[in-house]
């Protein structure tokens, strides 16, 4: 869905500004990877999802990211091709991949009767079907996936955490009769849906979220951003953010308190002071900044996340294929109307990089910017300064 569509001709599309999508998975198509240096966005994020495409998010960082020096001024320079900054997580549909080991941190292969049971109790309802349990993948250990996937942190200073979270709603696919799955089509990469039809099963959201909640760990002890997918889970979503950072939370000076200061000036420079005691230096456990991903909660939502006294910053992106794409769009103009202009982010969200997820970032962008009655220009500049705040952490000056 496109909006405004009554408009007869619309003004060129500022791509010479810089336009930096927050979150996309073209590493599903990993032909498309070939068309990156020709698209017109500046920067893409890449999320990793599952065990098939770590790996080659991390190939793709390396092949065409920027190095620690230079990256600061690829990103900003007019004339750079589109560069790729790197995301490593576990997403909450692969989240049954993953055994809790933490408790010994032995990271050992688990037996045959150890991984029936595992699944048995991570799933639900329990499965009985022995021949739909041993179709399933030998499941990995939590302590292995962290210490991988801070090695890539470690290799990609600028790389972030996800894609992470919870979802309600997601199902399993169903195995086949030979309990294989079938042959992913063409070009796709493997370790999805693959076609199939979906079981009865979904992953229990006590297990989703200790596989969220250590990737979170991991985030704010390496002082790196995070992007989270939440469906049909807005609040144990909040609830289970709110955890990492309880104890930590900051101080807010009443307004009555700032007059007897003197200045508004001083609360702002106690901010700043605040701010700065959640930087890289000192880890924290909980991420600096946090997006949430193709926000799709309700606009009254946002006010819990823009509480004053959490110390994490929160950005929500928006996509044209997730937020406009069904007739209950009107529930993602009211967020964007909502959200503080400089909280909000762009994405295409897309499986495939090149021309199509070009045209559905400059969809995304004209579309925030009339909901938000910004100029083209403006809007596109605004956006790319909350990119480089969510991703860099280099936030704005305030004059």
């Amino acid at each position: 869905m496109v909006l405004y569509e009554e408009d007869a001709e619309e003004d060129p599309f500022p791509w010479h500004l810089g336009v930096y999508d927050a979150h996309c998975h073209p590493t599903d198509t990993v032909s498309s990877l070939n068309d990156i240096p020709q698209m017109k966005a500046k920067v893409l994020t890449i999320m990793a999802t599952r065990s098939q495409d770590q790996e080659l998010v991390l190939r793709a960082a390396n092949d065409l990211g920027a190095g620690t020096e230079t990256f600061s001024d690829s990103i900003d320079g007019q004339n750079s091709s589109c560069r790729v900054v790197p995301s490593f997580g576990w997403h909450p549909w692969f989240s049954h991949h993953i055994y809790d080991d933490t408790s010994d941190g032995t990271g050992q292969a688990l037996s045959r009767i150890d991984k029936f049971q595992h699944y048995r109790s991570v799933l639900s309802p329990s499965p009985e079907d022995e021949a739909f349990i041993y179709s399933l993948p030998e499941p990995r250990a939590l302590s292995d996936l962290l210490a991988t996937t801070k090695q890539y942190l470690l290799k990609h200073p600028f790389a972030l955490v996800g894609e992470i979270g919870l979802d309600r709603s997601f199902r399993l696919p169903e195995s086949t009769r030979n309990g294989q799955a079938r042959d992913p089509e063409p070009g796709l990469t493997p370790g999805s849906r693959d076609g199939r039809k979906l079981s009865p099963y979904h992953v229990e959201m006590n297990h989703q979220r200790k596989i969220f909640k250590a990737q979170l760990h991991l985030a704010g002890e390496m002082g790196r951003a995070v992007s989270v997918h939440g469906v049909a889970a807005h609040g144990i979503v909040f609830e289970t953010l709110q955890e990492t950072w309880q104890g930590h939370e900051k101080k807010v000076i009443s307004k009555r308190l700032l007059k007897r200061r003197g200045s508004v000036k001083t609360a702002h420079d106690h901010e700043l002071s605040d701010m700065s005691n959640t930087g890289r230096s000192a880890p924290k456990p909980y991420p600096p900044r946090i997006c949430m991903h193709s926000y799709s909660g309700p606009s009254g939502h946002l006010k819990q996340y823009l509480n004053p006294s959490i110390p994490a910053v929160i950005f929500f992106s928006f996509s044209q294929v997730i937020n406009f794409s069904n007739p209950d769009s009107n529930k993602a103009i009211e967020a964007i109307k909502a959200v503080p202009d400089d909280r909000i982010l762009i994405e295409s969200d897309l499986h495939c990089a090149g021309q199509r997820m070009d045209g559905l970032l400059e969809e995304i962008v004209r579309s925030i910017c009339k909901i938000k009655g910004w100029g083209l220009e403006d809007g596109v500049r605004q956006l790319a300064d909350n990119w480089k705040h969510f991703v860099l952490g280099r936030a704005p000056k305030v004059p």
